[in-house]
């Protein structure tokens, strides 16, 4: 074999290793047209500096797909040489000032050193920034800013890899045909690839540390019940009472605000309670507003008790439509000539089969035995009982996750009236004494060698509070080792205000978070206005919220997500595992 049939048998292997490495990298391959898309809709200030970088990576790419064509071929050695030439030696068009100009696009700095940019100007920094605020974009991709940044980073060190190889083989031509040593040359050509790409693999670190680790779900496009989102109903509902039912001794005496914790004692004939079903749990927070009412009772099988109510004095509470079911007239009335029985509006706390508000608080644990752990998160409801449930996948070396083992792990089958199931123990009822869930992310920031394998929910003051399981691990080898249950670190204090709230799908806009780590809230009724009182908020976002190429995770949030005015959704968030340690700053060429 002479020495060109070796330099091309190499040049297969090359491209074999490159396909490896590839295939190998943790983060997902973006193209230079993806984050060109996202650039024009998101950035469009940008556009000239990513054409300047998609010409110069399309240039590299066509000489490395020019290059692998030879050595499936029988070349010329004029053709050959030709070729290394216009790729190795000086020239406006050489490999060596193409990867220069790279660089300087996106770390800011060249092989000389003599051009270099601030990080802020760097094209690098500048998609992180504006990926993070691209919030519609972050729940479409399904990446982190984290993820994304290492995505571009693998695009571009590929490229890189690409032009040193394009440079070893047409300077490994140059030498065997007879045209020079080339000693030198190649020792700088070696020692510029290894400053642009400490630098750039140091620059990345930096970067990486500035970028968020969250993924969370935006608003569908469209609200579907049992497929985007799920309700707790009948908690605390709008509920029209007389006074007369309102005390044991059915006396009509004081005022409507009288009553605010008590229940109901009877029915008398002729009031609306014959028609329309008393409430059989605790009634709170009664109030008058008129004196004689119409009433439009919902269908048996709906959630609510009234579609809508209008009061003599022409105000509608809720939104008034056709009435399938007959309006139902409440008129007050006098007792003994001075005892006025005025009809109450209040808020019916009613336990019972047509009350969904369960919340599960058994542990839900991947399967650590075989190196899975928890990659994503969801709510879902089962038998009526709201639980936390968990994708596992098998962790592997380096942080990366077995595809082929990704899974969602069922919840636990079980029913409230089930033998041995217990209320604070297996689940949680709320009422409206105990409503309240945390809003906060935990993390076990002392450690970082530890990722997600298990979710829980807590009760803690009355609320229930997100606990997780930790799991040591050996980031080379990816095995599994010790378990810690940890909580946030402090209570969240601060209560947001739900109250006056529209449902939330009814919003024409898209959901902001409008919770922090600090903040708690309390399931309540929406707006007697809006809604008659009639709905439980917020609602419950069941979307998926997993990466799109699946990690390990350094944690999990419950938040609140709304548009002011409607009652918004809680929905959890995941954060993923920081690679930032484990990026390498040193390069070896041996």
């Amino acid at each position: 074999m002479d020495d060109m049939e070796r330099v091309l048998k190499t040049l297969g292997s090359i491209s074999n290793e490159i396909q490896l490495i590839r295939r190998s990298q943790n983060q997902p391959m973006i193209s230079t047209e993806s984050f060109n898309r996202f650039i024009s809709k998101n950035v469009p200030t940008m556009i000239r500096t990513v054409q300047v970088l998609e010409d110069i990576t399309n240039r590299i790419i066509a000489r490395f797909d020019q290059m692998m064509t030879y050595k499936n071929r029988t070349m010329e050695i004029a053709s050959l040489v030709s070729f290394a030439e216009w790729t190795a030696l000086p020239n406006a068009d050489s490999l060596e000032h193409l990867m220069d100009r790279l660089h300087l696009t996106m770390f800011g700095h060249t092989s000389n050193e003599i051009h270099r940019k601030t990080p802020q100007a760097t094209l690098l920094y500048q998609m992180m920034s504006n990926y993070e605020e691209a919030l519609d974009e972050r729940s479409r991709t399904l990446q982190s800013p984290q993820q994304f940044i290492g995505s571009l980073y693998t695009d571009i060190a590929i490229i890189e890899l690409k032009g040193y190889t394009l440079m070893e083989f047409s300077l490994l031509i140059l030498r065997v045909t007879g045209h020079g040593n080339f000693t030198e040359e190649t020792n700088i050509m070696r020692e510029n690839f290894k400053k642009r790409t400490e630098y750039s693999l140091s620059f990345l670190r930096d970067v990486m540390e500035q970028s968020d680790l969250r993924i969370w779900r935006s608003d569908p496009p469209n609200h579907i019940a049992g497929i985007t989102y799920i309700e707790v109903t009948r908690l605390l509902q709008g509920y029209i009472e007389n006074e007369d039912g309102l005390n044991a001794g059915r006396w009509c005496r004081y005022s409507c605000e009288t009553y605010q914790n008590t229940t109901v004692s009877g029915c008398i004939s002729g009031a609306i309670c014959q028609t329309v079903p008393q409430c059989l749990g605790r009634v709170y927070n009664c109030q008058f507003v008129e004196k004689s009412m119409g009433i439009c009772k919902s269908p048996d099988d709906s959630s609510r008790r009234y579609e809508y109510i209008q009061l003599n004095n022409g105000r509608v509470l809720g939104t008034k439509k056709y009435c399938r079911r007959d309006t139902t007239e409440a008129e007050s009335w006098y007792r003994w000539f001075f005892w006025g029985c005025d009809y109450c509006f209040c808020l019916c706390d009613e336990p019972g089969p047509n009350s969904d508000r369960y919340f599960n608080l058994r542990e839900t644990v991947s399967d650590v035995k075989a190196n899975k752990v928890v990659t994503g998160v969801r709510f879902a409801k089962k038998n009526r009982i709201i639980h936390l449930q968990i994708q596992e996948g098998q962790l592997l070396p380096q942080g990366a996750i077995n595809e082929s083992t990704v899974e969602w792990k069922p919840v636990d089958d079980y029913l409230i009236s089930s033998y041995n199931v217990i209320d604070g123990r297996d689940f949680h009822i709320m009422s409206f004494d105990s409503r309240g869930i945390n809003l906060a992310e935990v993390m076990k920031t002392d450690d970082k060698s530890f990722v997600v394998t298990g979710v829980r929910l807590r009760l803690s003051n009355g609320r229930l509070n997100l606990e997780l399981q930790f799991t040591k691990y050996d980031f080379k080898t990816g095995n599994l080792m010790e378990n810690v249950w940890q909580a946030c670190k402090a209570l969240p204090n601060v209560q947001l205000d739900l109250n006056d709230m529209d449902i939330p799908t009814k919003s024409p806009q898209l959901s902001k978070q409008l919770s922090n780590d600090y903040n708690y809230l309390e399931f309540v009724n929406t707006g007697i206005n809006q809604d008659a009182a009639q709905t439980t908020i917020p609602f419950i976002d069941i979307q998926d919220v997993v990466s799109k190429d699946p990690v390990p995770l350094a944690g999990i949030g419950i938040y609140y997500k709304a548009v002011p005015g409607y009652g918004g959704f809680i929905a959890p968030k995941i954060i993923q595992y920081d690679f930032t340690p484990h990026t390498p700053v040193q390069v070896s060429l041996n």
